[in-house]
């Protein structure tokens, strides 16, 4: 029998990396599921927090650098998005620990040091001891060559950690991206192990129905999920979300402009829309003045709120600052500077209203002092939308949120997908956490079998028997 499990627990794939030996130093204040995850972390020593808004990933991550500085003697580096390092830097104070904000390598110091995504080349990674991925998920956003870039660097680091919230639903590949980094496995490894070709849609793999249960058990063996505390082991209480309002606006549209030639060079007497991002952005164009409008009038209707309004294209944003001109704008023609200054303005309340895109500012920034939100439109990205809602929306937040949608009706097939991609969300949540509950789990025998009777042999058996 023990043979039989030798064999049986050889099968099973675990990832094996470094571990920084307890016992561990913990700051004042931490909660029971942080702690937990922290451990873990240092235990694994290249590991994933999948923890979602609110749960105290910045605070684990403090942790997680401060007891690898001791272990390793070496500074701990935690790269950022843009507009973050102010926030951890402040955060970190609070629980006690000096982070020191560096623009180039002649700024680090012993413990933690905090740096933009956009300063990697700047840093030697010979000099950490470990390295730290905020927002994590943002790597599969990056272009090729950062995301190579990033992976170079943390090469020869013995100790990494990833954090962010849940990755993005049915994006396997971003769990690829994760484990590669962290050294566990490579994503192409990952993709031959437990995934096929989705053949209806190029590019994309689907996880194989027989190995749904061991891919999340090896996921667990490297990465930790939760939803609430008490995925971890913690106690749910103060963790209740006030209310989520969601508002579609639907802004009538003149389906008869420009509707252009059918099959066949016939002229058609309507628009009919398809989903190809040349299409897309050409209904976008048609109806930009009048979903602008429709989020001005909200605004203008709460003039004490502070808002911030979401638009995915430039062109978007230009109708939105026309008709609200004293609102701040963050795009992506700004330096750093001009960035982080804007993102400090809406931070600190000098700035009521913020107009930015999510691939900006929809990762990492903690904003529980504004309870309203705009979306000038959609894209597919349903993660692009959750993040940019959960800015606000996260524990902390008093107030009941509303976030208003403004789209028109010709893009109804850009919604159905959002909401399609809500459910996968859902879904890829609970097997994570039913995968993190099972591996974290202490089983044991709670008393030996004691047979009360013998066992008696067939009539047919007794003679081979004898």
């Amino acid at each position: 029998m023990n043979d039989y499990r030798d064999l049986v627990g050889k099968s099973i794939v675990r990832a094996t990396t470094a571990t920084v030996a307890g016992p561990y130093i913990m700051p004042d204040g931490i909660r029971e599921h942080q702690r937990a995850a922290v451990a873990f972390a240092l235990e694994t020593g290249r590991a994933a927090l999948f923890l979602d808004t609110g749960l105290g990933k910045s605070l684990c991550s403090f942790a997680w650098a401060d007891n690898v500085a001791r272990a390793t003697s070496k500074p701990v580096l935690m790269l950022a998005p843009l507009g973050v390092v102010g926030q951890h830097k402040a955060e970190a104070a609070r629980f006690g620990y000096d982070a020191t904000v560096c623009r180039e390598a002649g700024d680090v110091r012993d413990g933690l040091n905090l740096a933009n995504y956009d300063r990697l080349h700047l840093f030697d990674p010979a000099v950490f001891g470990g390295v730290i991925l905020d927002e994590s998920s943002i790597i599969k956003n990056f272009s090729g060559v950062t995301t190579r870039n990033l992976m170079a660097f943390a090469s020869g680091i013995p100790f990494r950690l990833c954090c962010t919230a849940t990755p993005a639903p049915n994006d396997h590949m971003e769990l690829g991206q994760h484990c590669q980094f962290l050294g566990v496995m490579s994503s192409s490894e990952m993709l031959s192990r437990w995934f096929l070709a989705d053949q209806s849609e190029m590019g994309r793999y689907r996880l194989k129905r027989h190995a749904v249960k061991s891919y999340w058990q090896w996921v667990a063996s490297w990465a930790r999920c939760a939803e609430m505390p008490s995925d971890l082991g913690g106690d749910n209480t103060g963790y209740a979300l006030p209310k989520l309002h969601i508002e579609r606006h639907i802004v009538r549209t003149d389906i008869t402009r420009d509707a252009g030639e059918g099959l066949f060079g016939q002229s058609l007497l309507f628009r009919i829309p398809e989903n190809s991002a040349t299409s897309i952005h050409r209904e976008k164009r048609l109806t930009k003045g009048d979903r602008a409008a429709k989020i001005a009038a909200l605004v203008n209707a709460e003039p004490n709120e502070a808002w911030v309004i979401w638009c995915e294209t430039d062109y978007d944003a230009d109708a939105v600052k026309a008709l609200l001109p004293d609102a701040i704008e963050v795009h992506g023609r700004m330096t750093a500077d001009q960035k982080e200054a804007g993102l400090n303005a809406f931070s600190s309340g000098a700035a009521k209203v913020l107009i930015s895109k999510p691939s900006i500012c929809g990762f990492g920034l903690n904003w529980q002092h504004c309870a309203r939100q705009a979306f000038v439109g959609l894209s597919f990205s349903y993660e692009s939308f959750y993040q940019a809602v959960r800015r606000c929306w996260r524990y902390g937040q008093t107030r009941e949120v509303y976030a208003h949608v403004a789209s028109a009706e010709t893009e109804e097939s850009i919604w159905q997908a959002i909401s399609r991609k809500r459910d996968d969300h859902d879904t890829m949540k609970k097997q994570m956490r039913a995968a993190m509950i099972g591996a974290t789990e202490v089983r044991s025998l709670k008393q030996d079998y004691q047979p009360e009777r013998n066992v008696a042999l067939p009539s047919w058996l007794k003679g081979v028997a004898a």
